[in-house]
């Protein structure tokens, strides 16, 4: 309880409260202009958060975070295209609900589901600190690192369908952290004598590149457009108490944020599918979902806003980012050199307390916000897009030069962009890489620091929590491939099917 008021009293001064009052309404704003998203908003804003104290710089981001899928479900309700990726699914049954003539009922319910979800997660979190206080000092360097390949695995098991393109990108991730001076030894590696390689490929300017300068060259290759939605009549606060008539589905949807927010490389996506499918199977109307359900709504709306609170528990208790916006955050860690990991619970529990009343106060921000201005972010929409991508681009070259006044970082980044923008065309992840530098990075430190007390391979596993990681490895592994193997065989009948088909013809 001292801890929790000692956070409190962190959380109150006035550069905090101004951090958290602009990264909530930002979000909400790049949140609702379709083609930007968090993850550009946040690698821009990263070069700018190194030079304010940790808790100031972190709580922006973690506005912007927690706030831009608020922002996200305006225009996907409104105009069928969703403000964040994560709100694809707010247009299934959002947009129809709009063509019906209930768009302030179906905003109202995104809203309300949203704040639902994003209160219930954080207060769950905030009662499981005390457990994950006692459960970090367990986790040595054998553990970190196993942890920390146990995500690598999950992200790339859970691009479904791309595994294959997945693993080597990240795999690709992990050699670029691997250029330039090495660590333990201070060698050079993979610099073949070119002196601009010696420091290695910078996280923040490869994540400018990659999410920022690759979307904005999209946004400029593509055909102008500035979209149009009709206003919103109405009682805002009356359409969005009509999420408690839907409480069983929204806290449901809240425990699967909430959980696959804590899991490494699945969040939102996942967390939405489960609970669109059970609110699917368990409603009155199943034939409803997809042309208009309110049930698929919050469903949708309430899973994607449980989830960045719980993405922060692998961040702050292990130092295992689980997905690019928190991985950004955690340079911001390292810069301050405040270390996530077992002892942060330890020793700066109130700084943690801190940072999950900040998104409980995002949260009563945005609801007010959006109370308030859902007509005047209809005119954000309406931004160009070539407009938009010229500022993205004109912005993200400011950041990357402010680093270190360095040219060579901005052509770096500049390649990283073009490398981005293909893997986006061509539908591939851009994930994979950001997580590869960071967890790799993790992964080659822990490694070297545990094989000093391994004589045998089997010592690695001598542990409980090590021998469940490892464990839980090999089952990830071994039921991936017998996935694979039992879609083959179901594929197999149907194509002998077809062949017959067509000889029969």
């Amino acid at each position: 309880m001292d801890m929790l008021i000692s956070g409190a009293e962190m959380l109150m001064r006035f550069d905090v409260l101004l951090a958290l009052l602009i990264g909530s309404v930002g979000g909400v704003i790049i949140g609702a202009i379709p083609g930007v998203g968090p993850a550009v908003a946040i690698a821009i804003l990263l070069p700018a958060t190194f030079a304010m104290p940790p808790l100031v710089g972190l709580t922006m981001l973690l506005g912007i975070y927690g706030s831009s899928m608020f922002g996200g479900s305006l225009p996907a309700i409104l105009i069928n295209t969703p403000g964040t990726a994560v709100n694809a699914l707010t247009t299934y049954d959002g947009h129809p609900m709009t063509k019906k003539g209930e768009a302030l009922r179906a905003l109202g319910l995104a809203y309300g589901a949203s704040f639902f979800g994003g209160i219930l997660s954080i207060i769950a979190l905030i009662l499981l600190s005390p457990v994950l206080a006692k459960i970090a000092p367990m986790f040595g360097s054998r553990e970190i690192f196993l942890a920390a390949l146990l995500g690598i695995v999950l992200v790339i098991i859970a691009h479904r369908g791309q595994t294959f393109a997945a693993g080597m990108l990240a795999a690709f991730g992990i050699f670029l952290q691997t250029v330039g001076l090495e660590p333990v030894k201070y060698t050079m590696r993979f610099t073949f004598g070119m002196d601009w390689l010696n420091s290695g490929f910078d996280l923040i300017v490869v994540v400018l590149g990659l999410f920022a300068l690759s979307q904005a060259f999209l946004l400029l290759i593509e055909p102008e457009s500035a979209p149009h939605a009709q206003r919103i009549e109405g009682s805002m606060g009356r359409a969005m108490l009509g999420v408690l008539r839907h409480k069983r589905v929204a806290s449901v949807a809240a425990g699967f944020g909430v959980l696959m927010g804590m899991i490494p490389g699945v969040g939102e996506f996942t967390a939405q599918f489960l609970s669109y499918t059970y609110a699917q199977k368990t409603s009155k109307d199943p034939d409803l979902f997809g042309k208009g359900s309110p049930e698929g709504l919050v469903a949708s709306e309430a899973a994607n806003n449980a989830v960045p609170a719980a993405a922060m528990i692998p961040l702050l208790a292990l130092g295992i980012p689980g997905e690019a916006l928190t991985a950004m955050m955690l340079s911001v860690f390292y810069v301050h050199n405040v270390i996530p990991g077992p002892q942060l619970f330890q020793s700066k529990l109130d700084f943690v307390y801190a940072l999950y009343i900040a998104m409980i106060l995002l949260n009563i921000i945005v609801v007010i916000f959006m109370l308030i201005s859902s007509n005047w972010l209809l005119k954000i929409i309406r931004i160009p897009t070539r407009f938009l991508g010229l500022m993205i681009l004109v912005l993200s070259f400011v950041g990357v030069y402010s680093l270190r006044n360095s040219t060579i970082d901005c052509a770096i980044a500049a390649g990283f962009g073009v490398l981005g923008l293909i893997l986006k065309r061509q539908n591939l992840p851009v994930v994979p890489i950001v997580l590869g530098m960071v967890l790799g990075g993790i992964m080659e430190t822990k490694l070297r620091s545990a094989m000093a007390r391994v004589k045998v391979p089997i010592d690695f596993f001598d542990r409980p929590i090590a021998a469940i990681l490892g464990l839980a490895i090999i089952c990830l592994i071994i039921g991936h491939f017998v996935g694979l193997y039992r879609e083959r065989q179901n594929r197999e009948p149907d194509s002998d099917h077809d062949m017959h088909d067509t000889f029969q013809r």
